[in-house]
């Protein structure tokens, strides 16, 4: 698996945690004094978002992004749904410029 479509399943990974951690478990955990929902999902949405974090660096040469677009994607983890986007827009990687003197 190269690691562009390791970043686009971590990405997606990352973002569903965070909604099941802020739409199913956090409500169990307040609504229904379940504290157990956030402590199974809290830290497999922690190691998912470090995996984010991670791969988006070490994807972000292969991908052509200026370090305005990696902040913008490291930014993007602590907000719900945007590492979406980031997987769907950000991930197409960048041309090869083709040698000057080919016709």
């Amino acid at each position: 698996m190269d690691i562009v479509r390791a970043f686009r399943v971590v990405s997606i990974a990352e973002a569903v945690s965070f909604l099941v951690l802020l739409l199913v478990a956090m409500p169990l955990k307040y609504m229904a004094d379940l504290p157990a929902a956030v402590s199974l999902v809290g830290p497999i949405h922690g190691v998912l978002f470090i995996a984010y974090v991670g791969a988006a660096v070490i994807v972000r040469q292969q991908l052509g992004w200026n370090m305005t677009r990696t902040i913008l994607a490291l930014g993007a983890a602590v907000l719900p749904v945007a590492p979406f986007f980031v997987e769907r827009h950000w991930t197409k990687p960048a041309p090869v410029a083709e040698p000057a003197g080919r016709a």
